[in-house]
């Protein structure tokens, strides 16, 4: 009941934040080798390159409390073994009770597919690995990756179908993110000592610079407003606050389980020999 009245609060009170054209409007560079480009028709790119020296990365200049989160990445084509580009939310309080959402593209050999690993923090407690093999080359275009965050559920899609769900389920004790904000980050970096094979597999630098492409980042979300984190009926698309999966939307779901699911923690059971966690059972 105390959770369904404070849900109430926020969504009759936070704005909504409109979606943004220009990358460089909501985004703002933090280190390495991080461009601003062009394309033909004058929409920005952000870049973010990789080499032996530095990393680079971006962060949203906002904290959201839910919300819609849309980009558009390509990814480092041919060899891209040992590099992982990333783009998460994550909260900026004590790091013992964080929450974060984790989309990592951990590269590979040259011919062989990108792996799509996710994972979900909810008061410092990890561990909600899944993985996937991406139905195409998302090297050869942009493709759009979205996070919906909501007080009902964690929604993972990549253009536009489902590939990943966590419900809140904080009656049965499950840790779920719901009161503290988050900020958008993107970045490229080196973990070659696990991210290829299993780490078998390590950086060739002589094919650096790494360089992978984000454009058409949107945030439909609550923002702050004076000292309060409120979710009212501002400008903006706000049909994903209560946005759950309909029966399409879980056949979709179903559908990538079947076919482009590799590793799911909740189907582990050398990792869980005494029985898998309480949320697999209804995810």
């Amino acid at each position: 009941m105390r959770q369904a009245r404070i849900l109430a609060a926020l969504y009759f009170i936070l704005t909504i934040s409109p979606a943004i054209s220009d990358m460089t409007d909501s985004i703002e560079m933090m280190w390495g080798n991080t461009q601003v480009l062009y394309d033909s028709a004058g929409h920005q790119i952000m870049s973010l390159t990789l080499d032996q020296w530095t990393t680079s990365a971006f962060r949203s200049k906002s904290q959201y409390l839910f919300g819609r989160f849309d980009i558009d990445i390509k990814l480092v084509p041919k060899e891209s073994a040992g590099t992982v580009t990333t783009i998460y939310m994550v909260t900026e309080g004590p790091w013992q009770y964080h929450d974060e959402i984790d989309l990592e593209f951990l590269g590979n050999t040259t011919g062989e597919p990108y792996t799509l690993h996710t994972n979900i923090y909810a008061k410092g407690k990890g561990g909600r690995e899944k993985q996937y093999r991406l139905w195409f080359d998302p090297t050869e275009d942009f493709n759009t990756y979205s996070i919906i965050w909501n007080p009902h559920n964690i929604l993972i899609l990549v253009n536009g179908k489902p590939i990943r769900r966590m419900k809140n389920q904080m009656r049965d004790d499950t840790p779920f993110p719901l009161f503290q904000p988050m900020r958008m980050y993107a970045s490229i970096w080196n973990a070659d000592q696990w991210a290829t094979q299993g780490g078998r597999i390590k950086t060739d630098w002589s094919q650096a610079p790494f360089t992978a492409f984000f454009r058409n980042y949107t945030a439909n979300a609550c923002v702050p407003y004076n000292r309060a984190w409120i979710c009212g009926q501002g400008s903006g698309d706000s049909s994903w606050f209560n946005q759950e999966l309909d029966d399409e939307g879980k056949q979709k779901l179903k559908d990538v389980d079947d076919k482009n699911k590799i590793y799911d923690y909740c189907t582990d059971s050398r990792r869980f020999p005494d029985g898998y966690p309480p949320e697999c059972a209804s995810q």
